[in-house]
């Protein structure tokens, strides 16, 4: 049986919250993101963008339809919001991004209406169907459909939402703008200075160069970003 509640002392570092004086957390849905790449709306809504004073009245947001992720309404205070998910409260109009900041820890950062429908997703995963069609699975969770095989595990699409149009086809090569998600370099972003076996070297905007594990980047623009990232 899986338990409803974690302990706070043991919920992932990247949860900004109070580790005394309360026992327990929400524990998220399982889903999609990792453990430290992840939480729930509730504790987004509650700790981080503090829209709500408690976990009642975070649920009274979602009775009322209150909140949006990815262009869905939700329906369970425990939903798993992951890095690069967007999260919208209609009735505020405002809408942000899920995204790790510098530090580590989970946080969102407000966009601007243009922004709000483009969701980038990375190609983990991808599969030869009938008829030459090409199945891409993404690292949300989500398949897309495809007619030609141009696309590699590790490029990123570009999404428009909420029909999941491909937007723009952001390849994992040298002089792509990356953002990481994890590693001992996560939130950082830089561009792409050279891609070895298993290794990229990253040029960040500020500070010396680094190498890191190519599967700790993620594509997010073509020399320079192309979403808002975190201050």
């Amino acid at each position: 049986m899986i338990k409803r509640h974690l302990k706070r002392l043991t919920a992932p570092r990247s949860w900004k919250i109070k580790r005394k004086g309360i026992t327990f957390v929400t524990r998220p849905n399982s889903g999609m993101h990792g453990k430290t790449n992840s939480t729930s709306i509730n504790l987004l809504m509650r700790d981080v963008l503090k829209q709500a004073k408690t976990t009642r009245d975070v649920k009274m947001i979602i009775n009322n339809k209150g909140i949006l992720v990815d262009k869905k309404e939700i329906k369970d205070h425990r939903f798993q919001v992951g890095v690069m998910d967007l999260v919208e409260t209609p009735k505020t109009n405002k809408c942000f991004r899920a995204m790790l900041n510098k530090k580590g820890n989970i946080c969102a950062v407000e966009i601007k209406q243009d922004e709000a429908t483009l969701k980038p997703c990375k190609i983990i995963n991808k599969k030869i169907m009938k008829k030459g069609k090409v199945q891409l699975n993404l690292n949300d969770g989500k398949n897309i459909i495809v007619s030609k095989d141009i696309y590699k595990t590790g490029d990123t699409l570009l999404l428009s939402l909420p029909k999941n149009e491909i937007k723009e086809h952001l390849k994992f090569e040298k002089g792509a703008y990356v953002y990481l998600s994890r590693g001992k370099h996560k939130g950082d972003s830089g561009i792409i200075e050279d891609v070895k076996d298993k290794t990229i070297k990253i040029k960040p905007k500020t500070g010396k160069g680094f190498e890191t594990s190519k599967r700790f980047a993620f594509v997010i623009g073509k020399e320079k970003e192309m979403i808002t990232l975190p201050s």
